[in-house]
């Protein structure tokens, strides 16, 4: 039996359309799982939104809509996105369906009984934006610590859910198992900030929220949105339902990947409230950094210059999901924060997958062709080079997967691919197989350069599909790769001396970047 694999982006909030910033996750998450399956594990990658709140019942009011007008729309236009970039996710949750919402009656209903929930007043400081309650020393110069907006004074009923009680089993959590939380930096943050000072017992319904999930034996109280969120991870696998037989299979998850902003509720809340429904915790949560532009946060709520763009869908057509997925997965290294710009992303098409892995497959077919009539070679005459480049593409392969599998460090697993092709391109330099079709006594060498080359093209084809699955099929398709499996890249000479390569166009067109960045400003300024 496969070895199972559960994955999960945080549920989005819809309140406005997905940015870049909403990209960064997904897309880390796709190819995770994708890595995953290609390694033969049984993989379940979920996604969805979070729909309930006072955000979205006022966007929907200012937009002239119903609740569930607006967030179909929303919704619509996410999956259209998760599209475009090629997202192979397996469900998409949201938190209005009619089975998570049932489910979250039910698991509200046990916390309850089993005495974790109690009603009280609250009165406190509360961030609308964050929909969260604050006490007065979490504030950072009296704002939200998340969002850094004002914060109002609110006093309303409430139920709690006494999370004050669940310190020290989180302590032991982080100590017990250290790859709970990653980066550690994440653990130090959780420890210092929040379970060292001590924890709250946390309010987890509102009176004055009607858009939300109603306490069945309470209806005027509506289920507060972690307790309703942070449910999805269970409840999309069939929690709560009459068929959990997914929830058996699947859970606990291997990774929630998360922004780095709502840790807390993912390291702190969500395993006490697993702990206190007697429910295995999650494997790991990775709390990642986040995408930046000009220095902060590139989010739904941030204004950029018009000379930038961030639209994925201006970016993706006109340069290819691709290239889109690329400068998210390799140029922000994962844990930490990293600067995105339009100009690096273009530099980054022509450098990498234009000069690189394009120009690598554009070459060695085009010498396939006309030194082979596209025909595989055998590689009949091999020397001392050739074991230099296959120690070089062995080592990638291993890397590659040490990354994913220890941390999940997509930046790194996909630089180590790339030095696939930067040792392939310097190998043709080396052995100048134009100069070897020149004297017929070279023949076999010239055969067992080309078959190095189409051999090293593959492997690195095959990994690189978990990340950029539309031109490693291209050139998969080309050389009649039918499968991709893992196992297969661990040795070299597993295409058939004898099999033609089909014709193959450019992968990545060279950019003119200056006129690019012109047009593009172009675009944004008609937008306004």
């Amino acid at each position: 039996m496969a070895e199972k694999f559960y994955i999960t982006t945080p549920i989005y909030y819809p309140s406005r359309k997905f940015t870049l910033g909403n990209c960064y996750t997904t897309v880390i998450c796709d190819a995770v799982s994708r890595f995953n399956k290609l390694l033969g594990k049984d993989v379940f990658f979920m996604t969805g939104t979070d729909e309930h709140g006072q955000k979205i019942a006022q966007a929907a009011k200012n937009a002239g809509k119903t609740e569930m007008e607006y967030l179909d729309e929303m919704i619509a236009d996410a999956k259209d996105l998760w599209k475009l970039l090629k997202v192979d996710y397996d469900k998409f949750i949201r938190t209005t369906d009619d089975y998570h919402v049932s489910a979250v009656q039910k698991i509200f209903k046990q916390l309850y009984d089993k005495g974790y929930i109690y009603k009280s007043a609250y009165k406190g400081k509360y961030c609308v934006p964050c929909e969260s309650f604050w006490t007065e020393s979490q504030l950072i110069d009296g704002k939200c610590p998340d969002c850094h907006r004002d914060v109002i004074d609110q006093e309303e009923e409430s139920y709690f859910f006494k999370l004050s009680e669940f310190g020290d089993r989180l302590l032991d959590l982080y100590k017990n198992d250290p790859e709970f939380l990653q980066p550690q930096s994440r653990v130090n943050e959780m420890i210092n900030n929040f379970i060292k000072p001590g924890l709250d017992d946390l309010c987890v319904t509102r009176t004055s929220v009607k858009w939300g999930v109603p306490v069945d034996f309470d209806p005027k109280h509506t289920i507060y949105v972690w307790i309703d969120a942070l449910s999805n991870y269970i409840t999309g696998l069939g929690y709560g339902s009459d068929d959990d037989s997914m929830f058996k299979k699947y859970w606990p998850a291997d990774v929630h990947v998360i922004g780095k902003e709502i840790v807390r509720f993912h390291a702190i809340i969500w395993p006490a409230i697993l702990m206190a429904l007697d429910i295995p915790i999650p494997k790991r949560v990775f709390g990642h950094g986040w995408l930046l532009f000009g220095g902060d946060k590139l989010s739904k709520s941030k204004t950029v210059s018009s000379v930038e763009c961030v639209d994925p869908r201006i970016l993706a057509p006109r340069y290819t999901p691709d290239a889109v997925r690329y400068i998210l997965l390799r140029e922000i290294p994962f844990g930490s924060d990293g600067n995105y710009s339009t100009e690096l992303f273009l530099e980054r098409i022509n450098s990498d997958l234009a000069n690189n892995y394009g120009n690598l497959v554009s070459r060695t077919f085009s010498m396939l062709k006309k030194y082979c009539s596209s025909v595989i070679p055998e590689a009949l005459e091999e020397d001392d080079i050739d074991t230099e480049l296959k120690q070089t593409v062995f080592k990638a392969v291993q890397d590659a997967k040490k990354y994913i599998e220890t941390n999940f460090d997509v930046s790194k697993a996909l630089a180590s691919i790339f030095e696939i092709f930067s040792m392939a391109n310097k190998y043709i330099e080396n052995t100048e197989p134009y100069r070897l079709a020149k004297d017929e006594e070279k023949k076999a060498r010239l055969g067992t350069v080309l078959r190095n080359l189409l051999e090293s093209i593959r492997i690195g084809t095959v990994l690189l599909s978990a990340f950029l699955p539309d031109c490693s099929k291209s050139v998969a398709d080309a050389l009649h790769i039918e499968k991709y499996d893992y196992e297969d890249v661990k040795e070299f000479y597993m295409l058939s001396a004898g099999d033609t390569v089909d014709e193959l166009g450019i992968l990545f067109p060279r950019l003119d970047i200056q006129k690019e960045l012109e047009e593009l400003a172009k675009i944004e300024e008609n937008k306004q």
